[in-house]
């Protein structure tokens, strides 16, 4: 059975703050242990007015406290904004209070625009460093060398598991060469999908973490009890998306019935959002095995951006019942 886990971006719904987003995420993450879900990640995004997960160690310590067994990690750090040493240090910690529970997952993308990602580190360099920072920060956790100069305290030692993620060829040819798990950002992304997953498996080399490929697919869904119901909620995933495309970023909209949308908007989702179940139960089994069946994926990171918590919590629980009813995929 193909594991699922969650991705997280801590959505703050019209009407409401980003305490109320937090807090909803750490009872979502219970919900989810309880559902049996692998893993609970939250990503980094800045200056969004709808998304509360900008502190990403910060968000996840507060709800790695409030569970005990589900792995909790961020999908992801985006690393250009920040020192590896600084990343290690927070997920060091983390991983001290909480261990063999945490991930990294590290992304190449600056998760903002470009007058943000001045903002935050404003000595922005001309070339690439993100394979050497990854290098660099997985370095961070191994064991300390005699003599070394820098140590991460916490940190050292702890070995925190590392996952790349991309949306295009680029991460799949890292994540090859130093054989590590693969993130794909279908849920936003889809066009490289299969390309990128080509990629990854033939280029892998086995390494001391990994000895075979692992891809993890993202994947939007809603579910509800009945097909109606989940276009409905879907609707507020829709026009956040095109909110964002069109440089009018705003917190979760409340989902409509009957949503126009003109044909750029339209083009627009179909291509962004293709890789999307959205559905009551059957509906959601059907889907999920189709897209097993024509990616392959090891695991499905799942991203459910609904107004409603009640209603998010609830998709989830159909999700859980769908995902135990799938046929093995072949």
């Amino acid at each position: 059975m193909i594991p699922l886990s969650i991705l997280d971006l801590s959505p703050i719904p019209e009407g409401s703050d980003a305490g109320v987003a937090l807090r909803n995420s750490a009872d979502l993450a219970r919900h989810a242990e309880k559902l049996g879900f692998q893993r609970f990640w939250m990503a980094e995004h800045h200056n969004l007015p709808g998304i509360a997960s900008a502190a990403t160690a910060v968000a996840l310590a507060h709800v790695a406290a409030g569970t005990s067994t589900i792995k909790i990690g961020a999908g992801g750090i985006m690393l250009p904004n920040h020192a590896p040493l600084i990343i290690a240090e927070q997920f060091g910690t983390l991983a001290a209070l909480h261990p063999g529970r945490v991930e990294l997952a590290l992304g190449r993308a600056p998760g903002s625009d470009q007058i943000t990602a001045r903002a935050m580190r404003r000595t922005l360099t001309g070339g690439d460093d993100f394979p050497q920072d990854v290098v660099e920060l997985m370095h961070y956790f191994q064991p300390p060398e005699p003599n070394q100069a820098i140590v991460a305290v916490p940190g050292a030692g702890l070995n925190v598991p590392i996952w790349i993620l991309g949306s295009s060829t680029y991460g799949a040819q890292l994540a090859a060469m130093l054989g590590l798990p693969y993130g794909f950002a279908s849920h936003f992304a889809p066009a490289m999908m299969m390309d990128a997953i080509a990629i990854y498996r033939q280029r892998f080399r086995p390494s001391a973490q990994l000895d075979k490929p692992r891809v993890m697919l993202g994947l939007n869904l809603v579910a509800a009890d009945t097909d109606e119901e989940a276009r409905f909620l879907f609707s507020s995933t829709q026009q956040s998306f095109l909110n964002i495309r069109r440089g009018r970023p705003a917190r979760l909209p409340a989902p409509v019935a009957n949503m126009e949308i003109d044909a750029y908007g339209r083009a627009m989702l179909d291509d962004a959002l293709s890789c999307a179940v959205v559905g009551s139960l059957e509906t959601v089994r059907r889907g999920l095995e189709a897209f097993a069946e024509r990616t392959g994926a090891d695991e499905f990171m799942v991203t459910s951006n609904i107004h409603d918590h009640a209603k998010r919590k609830r998709s989830f629980e159909i999700l859980a019942e769908a995902h135990g009813g799938m046929r093995p995929p072949g």
